[in-house]
């Protein structure tokens, strides 16, 4: 059954406004450096029509390609569904649940800025995804 495998498997639900920018980053990181091990979600509480194309080219400089990626739509199922909760500038827009363990990260956003601005935010990201593996790993073995 795929529903005790999920129970086993942190699950991780990255949100910000527009899903278009640091949601995207993050997940992508996560997904890419826990595997399978992590189930990952973004989400945006505003969601823009495509991800910002400034991201799509700096992701693509760190190797990840997330030019597929389209912003989805915050719900509370994907909330609940979710063991963690990042939020990165939504504010009360995210929904509450008890239970959940929520983190805000505070992030730059990078709507409207180019690439070059957009570098330091993917590497802030980067660092901080790293962070949550080991301990997302860590807590699930030990």
């Amino acid at each position: 059954m795929s529903d005790s495998q999920n129970l086993e498997k942190p699950s991780v639900l990255f949100v910000c406004v527009h899903n278009a920018g640091r949601s995207q980053m993050a997940a992508a990181f996560l997904t890419h450096l826990a595997g399978d091990r992590v189930e990952v979600r973004s989400a945006g509480s505003a969601p823009a029509e495509h991800v910002n194309s400034a991201v799509v080219e700096a992701m693509a400089e760190a190797g990840i390609d997330i030019a597929a990626e389209i912003p989805k739509v915050l719900t509370a199922e994907a909330v609940q569904a979710s063991d963690v909760v990042i939020t990165m500038g939504c504010g009360d827009a995210c929904p509450y649940f008890p239970g959940k363990t929520y983190l805000d990260w505070k992030l730059d956003d990078p709507a409207g800025q180019g690439v070059a601005a957009v570098r330091p935010i993917r590497d802030e990201i980067r660092a901080r995804v790293h962070g949550l593996v080991s301990e997302l790993t860590a807590g699930g073995r030990g």
